[in-house]
């Protein structure tokens, strides 16, 4: 142990080859400790609705309107600090209007002016729990000199008074006024929020989950839990059919199939030309896509003709994937899952339950009745093609090794347990358990095995039917009973597909949602995953919040917070909001909710935000500060080795390497 502790810090002096570096690192570290704890940012199931996303991001969850009033209450009118808002949100665009209004060069010499000034001070709060080196490390490069000249200037005199007017002053004489606000706002909106936890489902329903990703690949902090829609994805773009399969049935069935095939660059032509050929009839009334009544974009019958044969067509192939998974993985037990055999094709009848019930729809011509889960050589060559293409998209798969790289299954932050879906529990309030290569797994344990199972199905996606159980077992997180993502007994897409009678659709939550508001399981849970019960929470998303019938998103008395984002369309009607987020700073936890976001056009030309409102979860006693945060102990850790090597070098084991 010595001679390890002995290289550590030989390898350690080669970055601090002198005392006085050691002293001035330690000094520097114990500094940041005692800075306030910087803001996070959870939020949640953001389903591929990139305007109201980036909306959200862009104002900090109502954090920078927050800040605003802070400082210039009192000072500025109601309809100025909207403007200055939305100039901090929507830069390029506030300003274009803004300027196109005024007319003489006065006068946008004085808004630039102004504006200069105002977003500075701005700035200037925002940052200055901050080191300037992090400060520094954010600012935009072109002009990182001026920005910090500005917002680091000695307040206490006046003597530069000049100094700073006449930076301001040439800036806009040489007409790059809108150039420097724009990189004070995006510092602004860069910094408002140290982290962001993405606690799961930037994939689904929405039209640009493909746009979200590369917001948040563009600079901020952060970290993702993966959501069940995640992992289809993530599951098809490893190579698993039965993934491909969901993620294009889904995607016809909202209307989405650009994202797949003009986003990701994967041709669905196989696809349709198959369609086309082995569904002749238009008998796909249940495979309709479901069109936006609010969208500009026109949509031919043709069109939607064509896209609900898709879905038909696509639907037979995945329930078929699907029934190969589960014959040849006994231990997923879901036999009853198994209803193309169960189709009785002389009387248009299937058999669930025991129980006979009429079809919808009982038109299956590619389904053979003596092997019905067999697909024929025209489906193989459709899923083979397919699948390549899912297998070589470049662009979907820098999104997806993001999601790799800064996701995981679960993740314990600052006391706070955040995972998407559920800890998956028996009726008897013990944890769930997977077997899983003859070995049982539960609690944390599972949730481990399960993101083993993704990062090792997605590193072998093209070694073949060799690593194929990796994939059936990244399928069976996007519908099996003991998936922490699912969270339920069963998925019921068949039968909402064929089946009108509702009581065949149920698909009953495992008992984690009703026994979420109950302390002693939220406390079990926190102390599974190694947090402690008396200061910790779980936060969690999934399962958009019912308000409108009186559902309280803060469970368990505020142990546990549900966070769906809300930002589908389709549950707002339902929920009565646009969802939930969090924010978590020195002073405590904020939960906030949304209305529903209306434009990016409508946020720039009538400065609507989205209405956000408050509603403390936990209050600190005393601000907290960074070094009663994770990365406190990292830097606390830290410290102490350098403590180590400045002994080392009075001591003489290690000589300094002064530079000459």
């Amino acid at each position: 142990m010595v001679v390890e502790k002995e290289k550590y810090l030989s390898l350690l002096s080669k970055e601090y080859p002198t005392i006085a570096e050691t002293v001035t690192e330690i000094i520097n570290l114990e500094a940041i400790m005692n800075l306030p704890k910087a803001t996070e940012h959870f939020i949640s199931d953001l389903h591929g609705e990139y305007e109201a996303v980036q909306h959200v991001l862009r104002n900090g969850s109502g954090n920078i309107k927050e800040k605003i009033k802070e400082i210039f209450q009192g000072r500025l009118s109601t309809k100025e600090m909207n403007q200055l808002a939305t100039i901090v949100y929507y830069p390029n665009k506030k300003i274009s209007l803004i300027v196109s209004e005024l007319e003489t060069p006065e006068e946008i010499e004085e808004f630039y002016m102004l504006t200069t000034t105002r977003i500075t001070e701005l700035c200037a709060f925002v940052v200055s729990k901050y080191t300037r080196s992090k400060v520094r490390k954010s600012l935009p490069p072109d002009y990182a000199y001026i920005i910090e000249e500005l917002l680091f200037k000695d307040n206490t005199t006046s003597n530069k008074d000049d100094y700073y007017d006449k930076i301001i002053k040439t800036v806009i004489s040489l007409d790059r006024g809108k150039q420097l606000i724009v990189a004070f706002a995006y510092v602004i909106q860069r910094l408002v929020v140290d982290h962001i936890h993405v606690v799961g489902d930037i994939y689904d329903r929405g039209p640009a989950p493909d746009k979200i990703i590369d917001t948040l690949m563009d600079g901020h902090e952060l970290d993702i839990q993966w959501g069940n829609h995640d992992v289809l994805w993530m599951g098809a773009a490893s190579g698993s059919p039965a993934c491909m399969a969901n993620v294009i049935r889904i995607s016809a069935r909202y209307n989405n199939l650009e994202i797949i095939e003009d986003a990701y660059g994967i041709s669905l032509r196989s696809l349709m030309l198959f369609s086309e050929m082995n569904y002749p009839e238009d008998r796909y009334q249940p495979f309709l896509p479901k069109i936006d009544p609010d969208s500009e974009e026109k949509i031919y019958p043709e069109e939607i003709r064509q896209i609900a044969k898709m879905n038909q067509a696509i639907s037979i192939i995945q329930f078929k994937l699907e029934g190969q998974i589960i014959q040849r993985q006994p231990e997923f037990n879901m036999t009853e899952r198994l209803l193309l055999d169960k189709i009785n094709h002389d009387k248009g009848t299937i058999t669930i339950d025991g129980k006979d019930y009429p079809l919808i729809c009982d038109y299956f011509p590619t389904i053979d009745p003596a092997n019905p889960y067999e697909l024929t050589k025209e489906e193989e060559i459709v899923v083979a093609r397919l699948t390549e293409g899912f297998l070589n998209s470049e662009r979907l798969h820098k999104h997806i090794q993001f999601l790799y790289s800064k996701g995981s299954m679960y993740l314990t932050y600052n006391d706070n347990l955040l995972f998407h879906g559920c800890v998956p529990l028996n009726e008897d309030l013990s944890f769930m358990e997977m077997t899983i290569n003859e070995k049982n797994y539960k609690g944390k344990a599972l949730l481990d095995k399960y993101e083993d199972i993704l990062r090792k199905g997605y590193l072998n996606r093209h070694r073949g039917l060799s690593y194929q159980r990796y994939l059936d077992y990244i399928w069976y997180q996007w519908e099996g009973e003991a998936s922490s993502l699912f969270g339920k007994d069963k998925m019921t897409t068949f039968e909402r597909l064929y089946v009108s009678d509702k009581t065949t659709h149920k698909e009953k939550k495992n008992t984690y949602y009703k026994e979420r508001d109950n302390i002693k399981v939220c406390n079990k849970i926190l102390e599974e995953f190694g947090l402690d019960s008396q200061k910790g929470h779980i936060v969690n998303g999934h399962t958009p919040v019912q308000e409108r019938h009186g559902e309280d998103p803060l469970k368990a008395d505020g142990k546990l917070i549900v966070i769906d984002g809300g930002f589908s369309k389709a549950y707002q009607p339902t929920t009565g909001l646009a969802g939930y987020t969090l924010l978590y700073n020195s002073y405590g936890m904020q939960l906030v909710s949304h209305q529903p976001f209306t434009s990016v056009e409508d946020a720039v030309a009538n400065e609507i935000d989205i209405v956000s409102t408050r509603r403390i979860v936990d209050k600190e006693l005393k601000r907290k500060l960074v070094r009663e945060t994770d990365v406190g102990a990292r830097l606390a850790n830290r410290v102490n080795d350098l403590q180590d090597l400045l002994e080392a070098y009075q001591d003489g084991i290690l000589v300094e390497r002064i530079k000459k």
